[in-house]
């Protein structure tokens, strides 16, 4: 476990890929290998779309175990990192595409941006939302599994067993309920 509470793995994760490292203002500073950057813990960037469906449940996906962050935790629709030289817009609209095998019909629509923290794993994160129904093809290397969720059962999940989600969802869930709803819990 590193100090973040998460277990880094290498399992089917390539961790050569390069981030953009970013200062406290989210500014470029440089570059470096994945495995660096989570390693050293080092600021960069990150997206985490939540899809919505007709009857405003949530998708949340349960990730896989090969992942080299929260394998098996519960989290976002679709989320993932910037790459080099990549924007947040561009990413959320990628990662919707590799981990659901899903274009949505519109573009996502920002909803706030999280600072860079050790519950994000040092990720500044621009959380979005877009409206669809699937159908999805899991991509089994991102995902394990998926389901659609009520606001209200998120909430009662989050509460009672906030260990079965990445914490980035965790502290990231309370103001996107908020916002996809209208109000709080």
């Amino acid at each position: 476990m590193t100090s973040g509470g998460h277990l880094c793995r290498t399992v089917g994760q390539n961790l050569s890929e390069l981030f953009d490292v970013v200062d406290e203002h989210d500014r470029v500073v440089g570059q470096a290998p994945r495995g660096e950057v989570h390693a050293r813990e080092l600021r960069h960037r990150a997206v985490h779309v939540l899809v919505v469906n007709a009857r405003s449940e949530v998708f949340l996906q349960k990730r896989s175990l090969a992942k080299d962050t929260f394998p098996g935790a519960w989290d976002s629709s679709a989320s993932g990192h910037l790459g080099e030289g990549e924007d947040y817009d561009t990413t959320a609209l990628r990662e919707l595409g590799e981990e659901l095998g899903w274009q949505p019909a519109q573009a996502p629509r920002r909803l706030f941006k999280l600072t860079a923290c050790r519950e994000t794993g040092w990720e500044f994160v621009w959380v979005y939302s877009v409206a669809g129904e699937g159908p999805f093809q899991l991509q089994p290397e991102e995902i394990e599994s998926g389901g659609w969720f009520t606001p209200v059962d998120i909430d009662r999940w989050v509460a009672l067993r906030p260990e079965e989600f990445a914490t980035a969802f965790v502290l990231l869930w309370p103001e996107a309920r908020s916002r996809l709803t209208g109000h709080g819990s």
